[in-house]
């Protein structure tokens, strides 16, 4: 799994993902790869530009993150997703759950 954490702005993690789908195949390397990134990091923004496809496993390992976060009172914000991750999200209406930015400076800007 290709993750890859920087910190930017104002002491936010931003949080890069080069994989085209987070499913099923690869979401426990995706849950521990994360895990230890979003360690004591409380402002995060998952960068998910090259992301195509997410299925509900990768969903429910963006919850775990949402929640991993949100213990330590922080927020998660996710940025760049591409027209099917969006319409899914749409659908299943997690787009009341997740902030959503077009553009990663705007996610950046806490």
């Amino acid at each position: 799994m290709k993750l890859l954490g920087t910190l930017e702005g104002d002491n936010v993690f931003v949080v890069d993902m080069h994989e085209e789908n987070l499913d099923a195949s690869n979401v426990l390397a995706f849950k521990e790869a994360v895990q230890q990134l979003l360690k004591d990091q409380a402002r995060v923004v998952l960068d998910l530009e090259g992301v195509r496809f997410i299925d509900s496993s990768g969903i429910g390992a963006l919850l775990s993150c949402m929640r991993q976060v949100a213990q330590q009172r922080g927020e998660v914000r996710l940025c760049n997703l591409s027209g099917t991750v969006i319409a899914l999200f749409e659908l299943m209406r997690l787009n009341r759950v997740f902030r959503i930015y077009d553009s990663r400076a705007d996610a950046v800007a806490f």
